[in-house]
């Protein structure tokens, strides 16, 4: 699974191998999925003409700036090359003083010592999937013939780190991970890393309706939330940078969320896929959604598609329940993918993670919002010290006695 989106009005999630994968993760939403349009394909590489025609309208879709999400399945089978490759294209079709964001969600298990240098040289912000220590990671997260990758992904991690790029992690939250906030917050801090996502797992069977037996519960969710929120608090003074919280602080802060699923509506970015077809969201690349194809419409034309309004308007569609609820201008009515049957399913676990965390997040705030303190004055020798003992300062504080 893998989200990792950009913070330009409208950007790009781009599927250069579609839901090709190295890995076989046992919760991944990609595996035999019946609505995946591309099932039936035996190769799904985006060829350099797709690529080149990508790269030519997204640079023109904003003159200042240019956001490109590298996505899969994992788009690193796409190969080095590709990506050089889309660089170069970039390079031509960029504008005076345009800035150009590249990032790439992975799960490093392909990269090396050329990749780190490249990633390093053209400044990639590289999300890599981690789902805590090696007991939690592996437990879903393997290779195609059953072997664990926890091994894999933490040598990649120290290889990038040598190299100097750019590392964010993300971590699934399913049933097993859900248990053990604390412990995973702990050790991807021991890691060295300081910004983080964490996203949670849920998946339905596609035959009985119900939840996937590696499925995050409600009650699971909102209590993992809560318990990773004290961790991180820190006394209103976190060492980390959490992305939903990163988000509920900008909504307390009267700041639009940087967050799609916070967002009144969907539509600020298009997924390209492999062959140049075009959907609305990652999570709904479907027949009866498909937007359209490069070849033969623009990414302009994408944006300002009926299409793609409709399913933004989908989400911002009123429900009763959500309007009369406290937390609406927290979520917005929270990602459609999670809604079955009129409700949502992670509803009450973000209601009770927000009446949790309420007061932490107020004081964090205040903190932000009051004026920088004056500095502090150092009293002449001779003045009585401030510390409140009646002696002169020269012979109090000023010569580090204690009180």
């Amino acid at each position: 699974m893998a989200d990792l989106s950009t913070t330009a009005a409208r950007s790009l999630l781009i599927k250069p191998v579609s839901g090709e994968c190295n890995l076989h993760c046992q919760y991944c939403f990609y595996h035999e999925r019946p609505s995946d349009p591309y099932q039936h394909e035996q190769h799904r590489h985006m060829d350099l003409v797709t690529l080149e025609n990508l790269i030519r309208q997204g640079m023109q879709l904003d003159p200042r700036y240019a956001a490109f999400g590298w996505q899969g399945g994992e788009p690193t089978l796409a190969g080095l090359d590709f990506f050089r490759q889309a660089v170069e294209l970039q390079k031509r079709y960029g504008h005076a003083g345009q800035v150009v964001s590249n990032g790439l969600q992975t799960n490093a298990i392909l990269l090396d010592a050329d990749w780190a240098r490249f990633l390093r040289e053209y400044r990639f912000l590289v999300g890599v999937s981690l789902d805590g220590p090696a007991l939690l990671h592996d437990r879903y997260r393997r290779t195609l013939n059953g072997r664990p990758t926890h091994e894999l992904v933490t040598r990649s991690l120290r290889l990038l780190r040598r190299f100097g790029v750019e590392t964010n992690i993300l971590t699934v939250v399913n049933h097993e991970t859900a248990q053990q906030p604390e412990a995973i917050y702990d050790y991807l801090l021991e890691l060295g890393f300081r910004y983080l996502q964490f996203i949670p797992c849920v998946e339905f069977d596609p035959t009985t309706g119900e939840p996937a037996e590696f499925s995050v519960t409600a009650e699971e969710y909102g209590e993992f939330l809560c318990r990773l929120f004290d961790r991180w608090y820190n006394r209103g003074n976190p060492e980390s940078s959490i992305r939903d919280f990163d988000a509920t602080l900008a909504t307390c802060l009267g700041q639009p969320s940087p967050m799609c699923c916070y967002q009144q509506r969907c539509g600020s970015y298009v997924v390209v896929e492999y062959n140049g077809d075009l959907y609305p969201c990652d999570f709904f690349v479907r027949e009866d959604l498909r937007i359209g194809n490069l070849a033969d419409m623009s990414l302009e034309e994408a944006f300002a598609s009926p299409a793609l309004g409709r399913f933004g308007q989908v989400k911002a569609a009123p429900r009763a329940a959500c309007q009369a609820c406290q937390w609406m201008p927290y979520c917005q009515q929270g990602c459609p993918r999670f809604v079955r049957d009129g409700q949502h399913y992670l509803c009450r676990a973000y209601q009770r993670f927000w009446a949790h965390s309420k007061a932490g997040f107020q004081a964090m705030v205040d903190a932000i919002r009051q004026p920088a303190a004056a500095p502090a004055t150092t009293p002449g020798r001779n003045d009585l010290c401030p510390c409140g003992s009646g002696i002169k300062y020269k012979h109090c504080c000023g010569r580090r006695s204690a009180h």
